[in-house]
C-alpha cells in the first residue's frame, strides 16, 4: 500500500511537470511560448520564462499586476490562488508543483541529511510580504511601474528554468550578465545545496507560494484527519514525515504537503486524507487534548 501511494503521488507530479512544460521543442532555440495558454496560471511554481513553460507563474503574475503604473489589485490571480488553496491547501505543493518535484529529485543525491531549524520556516512569509506584495507597489521607477522583486532578485526556479536556458541559447543576453545574475546564481546554488541536505529546502524556507497554500491548510477541503479512537500514539507518523510535522498534534499544519506518508505508515489506519467539509468534532477535540499535554 505504501509503495502504491508513493508511486501514485510521483505519477501525479510527473504529469503536472509534463503539462506545465509541454513545449519542450522550444529548448532548442530558447524561444518562450506566448500562446493563449500563457494567460492562465500554473497552480505550482514554474517560471514564465522557461522555454517549455505552458502557463504563467502565479507569483510572477501577481507582481506584474501589483506593480503596474496604476496599481491594480489582481483579482484573477488572487482568486486563482484562493480557489486552489481552499480546495487543496498545500497538497498543491506535494502533488502538482514542478519545482517541488525537482527538489525531491535533488534530495536523492547521496549526502548527510539534516533537519531544518524551526525558525527558518517563517522566512517564506517575510519573502511573501516584502518581495511579492510590498516592493512591487512601493519601489517604482520613473514611469510608476514596480519591479517584480521576487522574480528579479530571488527566485531560483526562474534562474534554473528561465535564466540559464535563455543565456545558453542567446549570445546577446550573455553580454548583459552582471552582479544581479551572480546574486541569483548564488541563491540557486544555495537552494540546490540546501535541497540536497534538507528535504524541500526552498519549499519550506523561501517559497512565497508555499506560504500562501500553507495558510490555506486550516480551511482546505482536502484534509488530513486523525481518528482519536484508532490512534495509539505510536509516533510512527511523526518519524516518517519528511516535512517534520506531527500529524497527530497538528493535522492542519502549514508545513504539511499532504503526501500521505503518515497515513500509509499508520498501523491502525487512524489517519485519512480526503475531501471533507471539516474535521470531525471528535478529531478536533482529540487534537486539542493532545496539544494540552
Amino acid at each position: 500500500m505504501r509503495l502504491k501511494q508513493a508511486v501514485k503521488r510521483k505519477l501525479f507530479q510527473w504529469i503536472a511537470f509534463g503539462y506545465s512544460n509541454a513545449h519542450v521543442l522550444n529548448w532548442k532555440d530558447g524561444n518562450i511560448y506566448k500562446g493563449k495558454w500563457k494567460q492562465f496560471c500554473n497552480p505550482g511554481l514554474n517560471c514564465y520564462s522557461c522555454p517549455a513553460a505552458s502557463f504563467a507563474c502565479p507569483i510572477g503574475a501577481l507582481q506584474a499586476v501589483n506593480g503596474s503604473m496604476k496599481f491594480n489589485f489582481s483579482f484573477y490571480v488572487v482568486g486563482f490562488l484562493l480557489a486552489f488553496g481552499v480546495l487543496l491547501g498545500r497538497a498543491v505543493c506535494g502533488w502538482l508543483c514542478p519545482f517541488g518535484l525537482l527538489q525531491e529529485l535533488i534530495h536523492k543525491i547521496p549526502s548527510p541529511k539534516l533537519k531544518l531549524k524551526k525558525g527558518l520556516l517563517y522566512i517564506k512569509y517575510l519573502v511573501l510580504i516584502v518581495f511579492v506584495i510590498l516592493l512591487p507597489i512601493v519601489a517604482t521607477n520613473y514611469m510608476g511601474m514596480g519591479k517584480p522583486a521576487f522574480c528579479q532578485f530571488i527566485c531560483p526556479a526562474g534562474t534554473l528554468e528561465g535564466g540559464i536556458p535563455l543565456l545558453s541559447t542567446h549570445s546577446e543576453l550573455r553580454q548583459t550578465i552582471g552582479s544581479l545574475f551572480s546574486l541569483k546564481m548564488l541563491i540557486l546554488i544555495i537552494t540546490i545545496i540546501g535541497s540536497i541536505i534538507v528535504y524541500r529546502f526552498f519549499c519550506r524556507v523561501i517559497c512565497p507560494l508555499g506560504a500562501i497554500y500553507g495558510l490555506m491548510n486550516k480551511i482546505s477541503i482536502y484534509r488530513l484527519e486523525v481518528d482519536p479512537h484508532q490512534c495509539v500514539n505510536c509516533g510512527k507518523c511523526k518519524k516518517v514525515c519528511k516535512m517534520e510535522v506531527d500529524p497527530v498534534q497538528k493535522p492542519d499544519s502549514a508545513e504539511c504537503i499532504r503526501c500521505g506518508a503518515c497515513a500509509e505508515i499508520c498501523p491502525k489506519k487512524a489517519i485519512t486524507l480526503g475531501f471533507h467539509t471539516k474535521a470531525s468534532a471528535e478529531s478536533t477535540a482529540f487534537v486539542q487534548q493532545q496539544n494540552k499535554k
